[in-house]
């Protein structure tokens, strides 16, 4: 399947995610404080798309943009893998603006969405990140209400630091985000049960390396099969 980046899309939500803060220079509003110093978006599709497959969005951050080029040739023939990718966090309102600008933007009804938001917005509590959690859930449901979801939890970190993600939160956060996406009828993909076992394929604190995100493609691809439409 060959793909092409989706840069006016990908620039659209990223600029609408920095709404907020131009706003906040006029008018002295408040700043979200869960926005970042540095924020971005990615997008790709499919170049030719194949009518006859269902159509499958990775929406995640940069944990996913790292396994979505293995999960793209392991799904190869059977969907049409789109990317939406961003820093932003659960609890920062521009999340569920760029979600529902991209959904418009791209018009496809998708058929399966895979979210991994992972270890953003780290300044708030996990108190927040429950109330936010549902509102996320929500409004990918509201977007596309007939596709079915999958959660991925968040991977751990190789080390605990005191200014970044820490595995004692992730694990927090991890039960929070099963307890409502199951609410919401999405399946669940343990990113985190698996990943754990390979700290070693760690490429620096958070991210992996080429053999750990194949790894995580592997799981990826395999929960998306078992919901297709159609899959046996």
């Amino acid at each position: 399947m060959r793909i092409e980046s989706l840069t006016a899309v990908a620039l659209a939500a990223g600029l609408l995610g920095l709404a907020p803060l131009a706003q906040s220079r006029d008018s002295d509003a408040h700043v979200d404080a869960h926005v970042e110093k540095i924020e971005w978006t990615w997008a790709d599709r499919p170049l030719a798309v194949d009518d006859r497959l269902p159509n499958v969005l990775l929406l995640g951050d940069s944990i996913t943009r790292g396994y979505y080029e293995s999960a793209l040739q392991l799904l190869e023939g059977r969907a049409n893998v789109y990317l939406f990718a961003t820093s932003a966090a659960v609890g920062a309102d521009m999340l569920l603006g760029q979600i529902r600008a991209y959904g418009t933007m791209v018009g496809i009804r998708f058929d399966v969405v895979h979210l991994n938001n992972g270890m953003h917005g780290r300044t708030y509590s996990e108190a927040e990140y429950r109330t936010h959690y549902p509102k996320f859930l929500e409004t990918v449901k509201r977007q596309w209400p007939t596709a079915k979801c999958i959660m991925a939890t968040t991977t751990p970190v190789r080390m605990d630091s005191e200014d970044g993600p820490a595995n004692a939160r992730i694990v927090i956060r991890n039960a929070i985000a099963v307890q409502d996406a199951e609410k919401s009828g999405c399946s669940i993909d343990d990113q985190h049960a698996l990943m754990l076992q390979h700290q070693d394929l760690h490429d620096g604190n958070v991210h992996y390396t080429d053999a750990g995100s194949q790894l995580q493609a592997g799981q990826v691809a395999a929960s998306i099969l078992r919901v297709l439409p159609g899959n046996p």
